[in-house]
């Protein structure tokens, strides 16, 4: 059994949490911090969009009206509203082993630690292991459609999450929704008309789920995180030693929000 650090971030803003994950995977592939699980939530709102994905995508005075930020991961995928969530990241060098091999191997590892943590919580979730093609969504929305080792219960996608393999190092965040209303990120997203936003909001509820739609009650986060937190260690065979940034970390993140995740040249780059 290896140690790994743990992180359990305060809600913080989209800029900081994406710039924390990319400080702690440098600190990783560098070897000056051990391979790291963090766990995290946001405030106020936020809407990330995959890395590729079009920023047209965003009704930017929508997003203003509510309140709500927009941020652009450096993985892939469509876009996620981030609010009333536990966000899981996996961060650690290519040489880690429990990370090591195939973009699929990785995921597969990783989602057997969250299928414990979830089934612990009484939800019965089941692993995607082969995509349904049948219900490929070309839209924007990222919870439409589970890809291969996502979470899903009944057919609906639980937990969305996301991979990205870059400077000789490992990086995995996803997100697990607790409560509210799913449709909320259409309230975010260009339509051509009320109609099909409409439309959009009602797809998403046959297609995507949370905790509360599940169980009919709300999860307290911090019991989430309790109990996710043993699952990884169980299913990665690992100790996880309670952490915070140091004053050298916090410096890097505050200097990464204003040069890129808080910069419109990054968040609005395609």
């Amino acid at each position: 059994m290896d140690n790994w650090r743990l992180l359990i971030s305060p809600p913080a803003r989209g800029a900081w949490n994406m710039a924390v994950d990319e400080v702690l995977l440098d600190a990783t592939v560098c070897g000056d911090s051990m391979p790291t699980i963090r766990l995290y939530s946001w405030e106020p709102a936020c809407l990330s969009l995959g890395y590729a994905q079009k920023v047209k995508d965003v009704d930017l005075d929508l997003l203003a009206k509510y309140g709500w930020e927009l941020v652009r991961r450096v993985t892939g995928g469509r876009a996620i509203l981030h609010t009333d969530e536990i966000t899981y990241s996996v961060l650690a060098p290519l040489t880690e082993p429990r990370v090591a091999g195939t973009v699929l191997e990785s995921y597969q590892r990783i989602a057997e630690a969250l299928i414990m943590a979830v089934r612990a919580l009484d939800i019965p979730v089941e692993m995607v292991t082969e995509v349904d093609t049948t219900r490929s969504a070309k839209g924007p929305v990222c919870f439409e459609v589970p890809s291969a080792y996502e979470l899903t219960v009944d057919g609906k996608k639980l937990i969305g999450s996301a991979q990205s393999r870059r400077k000789d190092g490992f990086l995995q965040h996803g997100a697990f929704p607790l409560y509210g209303d799913l449709r909320r990120i259409t309230h975010a997203l260009a339509y051509d008309d009320e109609t099909l936003r409409a439309e959009s909001g009602e797809k998403v509820l046959t297609r995507a789920t949370n905790a509360e739609m599940v169980l009919g009650k709300k999860l307290d986060w911090d019991s989430v995180a309790k109990v996710m937190v043993k699952a990884f260690e169980e299913k990665l065979d690992i100790s996880l030693v309670p952490s915070k940034l140091t004053e050298e970390e916090s410096a890097k993140v505050d200097e990464l929000i204003t040069t890129k995740y808080a910069a419109w040249e990054w968040t609005g780059r395609f």
